[in-house]
């Protein structure tokens, strides 16, 4: 073998690594945020919800998130499930949907970073006019009667924060 095909041969797992991390949605890092500012990080109008983030003056916690309805109104079309509990993998059929990073603006070196994932569904259902998958009352109300429940894409989301805290 060459030194070509050696050196390419270890690259492999550095990059199969880095495809797994590549996400759905490709962003820049976030505007700087002031420690006590609440900010939207993203929202997801299928699940009636956004991302809600803050930095704090807590060493322990620097940065703290939520998963916030957007509107009573609203109908999710998809779910917002906790990450613990969820587990989200490629083996087990999520996605990479977003990662999301937002330096701190007291503290450079220092970033809170969510990634997001996304279960999606096989989708049977026709689409309208405006390219919606739409979810009629009663009809939904005979499935459920059924027992024919369709399922639903859930998104799941995990916070860290990078680099180093600063003082």
């Amino acid at each position: 073998m060459s030194t070509r095909h050696l050196l390419w041969l270890a690259l492999l797992p550095a990059v199969a690594a880095s495809a797994a991390e590549t996400p759905e949605l490709q962003r820049a890092a976030g505007a700087p945020q002031a420690v006590g500012a609440a900010h939207t990080l993203r929202q997801i109008p299928e699940a009636c919800a956004r991302l809600e983030g803050m930095f704090t003056t807590n060493a322990a916690q620097p940065y703290t998130f939520a998963v916030v309805r957007t509107s009573e109104q609203c109908q999710p079309r998809a779910r917002f499930v906790d990450f613990a509990k969820a587990q989200p993998t490629e083996a087990k059929g999520w996605k990479l949907n977003d990662v999301i990073r937002v330096p701190n603006a007291s503290c450079p070196a220092q970033q809170a970073v969510v990634r997001v994932w996304r279960l999606p569904v096989a989708q049977k259902a026709e689409l309208d006019g405006q390219g919606q998958s739409r979810i009629y009352l009663e009809e939904a109300k005979q499935q459920a009667a059924a027992g024919k429940i369709a399922q639903i894409p859930m998104f799941a989301a995990q916070m860290a924060v990078e680099g180093k805290a600063c003082r």
